[in-house]
């Protein structure tokens, strides 16, 4: 792993979606079969996270891939108000227990693997691989295949309906606009991981028994324009920054 990691950086980004498309989309296909929610995909997220922070942490690439602190503080990021608003979306129409207790406990580490490892991958690995040749290229594709790869819910076993996944396809492109800006802004992978995973977390409680497709559409406008908004102020904060020290240069 480390060979193809040196010799290509993006080569290695691209295995890693790889592997982690199809290693999941089979624990959720055999958690289903097993009738256990999350019964095998909880497993597979926990050795998949292990076995990349190993490397990562083995070759001194904490820094690079964001495994650090913020540089930058909370006050100029709005004291990250856009992300609490987003984390209310999965809420809005009730609360209820989706699962059983222990499905529930299964869905939340799941998820919570899961934000860990879909950030490591397209903000960490493949932001990186592509930012040195081309920053704005490298945010659009980040942003584009984080987005599209959701698509993968459709033949995975999910159960996911049409008209909702293609909604979650638009949000989480915008959804990863703002967190690859948030993570080029204070390179750090922390607080988009820990977003992540709690937003997905949080659909465990969501109520759908009465959400029609007007309620989804207005979740998914919201989801996208404050995702758009905070990009694209982080987005001006950064390009503010580099106007700045070529002018003290």
């Amino acid at each position: 792993m480390k060979k193809l990691y040196q010799k290509s950086e993006l080569g290695f980004a691209l295995l890693w979606i790889g592997i982690y498309c199809v290693l999941m989309s089979v624990g959720d296909s055999l958690s289903q079969s097993a009738g256990t929610e999350k019964a095998v995909t909880l497993p597979v997220s926990l050795l998949l996270s292990a076995a990349l922070l190993l490397f990562i942490k083995k070759n001194g690439l904490n820094l690079k891939y964001g495994l650090c602190r913020a540089q930058a503080p909370a006050s100029k990021l709005l004291f990250y108000m856009p992300l609490l608003m987003l984390l209310t979306v999965n809420l809005w129409h009730g609360v209820a227990l989706n699962f059983s207790a222990a499905e529930t406990v299964l869905y939340i580490l799941t998820m919570l693997f899961v934000g860990f490892l879909e950030e490591i991958i397209f903000r960490g690995l493949l932001f990186n691989a592509m930012k040195k040749d081309n920053l704005k290229s490298a945010v659009i594709v980040s942003a584009l295949t984080f987005g599209m790869g959701h698509i993968i819910n459709l033949f995975n076993g999910s159960g996911a309906e049409l008209l909702p996944n293609l909604l979650q396809i638009i949000y989480a492109c915008a959804t990863g606009f703002m967190l690859v800006m948030l993570y080029l802004k204070t390179k750090s992978l922390i607080v988009p991981v820990a977003f992540h995973g709690v937003f997905n977390a949080l659909s465990a409680f969501a109520d759908e028994s009465g959400i029609t497709d007007k309620d989804r559409i207005i979740s998914c406008i919201f989801i996208t324009a404050v995702s758009l908004a905070y990009g694209l102020y982080l987005m001006k904060m950064k390009e503010g920054e580099a106007n700045e020290d070529k002018a003290r240069k």
